[in-house]
């Protein structure tokens, strides 16, 4: 069967972010790895079930089940019922057993750059809930009671980031927001290296902490925020 969908692996041990899986079997089956169950995406996490989750071609769509698993999948933060059928679309997230392992599925496999819809929001919000606060207009970050002032490039990314959780923002689209003021270059986009997205990334999170912002890479096509 040739491939029709693929799974970004977010997190997830024993993968590295962001490796890409080919579904071209009828059934998929993902769970944990032990001595007498090898399913076909297999994670080491106790917390993930032997027979955790499943994903079915039925037709020309992808459907997932939850297998009964001891702690649970949610499709886009909304648990799933045990056995029941949910379709899958492109852009949906999956996160196995509370986030432990977390998953990107699309429809387009082995494509460098995909095209997203964004989540529309009619409101910034002024401050996070936990130990970090942010306040966009003053561009200040407060983390554990220590405040930071941003730059103009972390502000501009990490507004961007969280004007879109939960979703990949593609390397296209952060060009274009974060260095709006750069000239163009041979494809027409801001001539940035990827180098210097890769600095920007490493700033931010040396700065306010690697664990502050959970900003994961997805190899040659952009970023996702993770927000819990």
């Amino acid at each position: 069967m040739d491939t029709f969908a693929c799974i970004y692996i977010l997190r997830g041990d024993p993968f590295r972010p962001g490796t890409c899986l080919y579904l071209d079997q009828e059934v998929t089956e993902i769970g944990r790895t032990s001595s007498d169950n090898f399913p076909d995406m297999a994670f080491t996490n106790i917390f993930i079930s032997r027979k955790h989750l499943l994903i079915r071609k039925e037709g020309d769509r992808a459907v997932a089940y939850d297998m009964g698993s001891r702690h649970g999948t949610e499709l886009n933060g909304v648990r799933m019922i045990a056995h029941a059928p949910y379709v899958l679309e492109t852009n949906d997230i999956l996160k196995l057993a509370r986030g432990t392992s977390v998953l990107h599925f699309s429809y387009s496999p082995g494509e460098q750059t995909l095209e997203f819809e964004p989540v529309v929001s009619s409101a910034h919000p002024e401050a996070l809930e936990g130990p970090v606060t942010i306040h966009w207009e003053k561009r200040e970050c407060i983390v554990d009671g220590v405040k930071f002032s941003m730059s103009e490039k972390e502000y501009l990314l990490l507004r961007l980031l969280h004007e879109h959780p939960n979703r990949l923002v593609t390397i296209h689209d952060i060009k274009q927001k974060v260095w709006y003021d750069r000239n163009p270059g041979p494809d027409g986009l801001p001539d940035v290296t990827i180098d210097e997205l890769t600095t920007l990334i490493y700033r931010i999170r040396k700065k306010f902490g690697r664990d502050t912002f959970q900003i994961n890479a997805i190899r040659g096509s952009g970023y996702i925020l993770e927000t819990e």
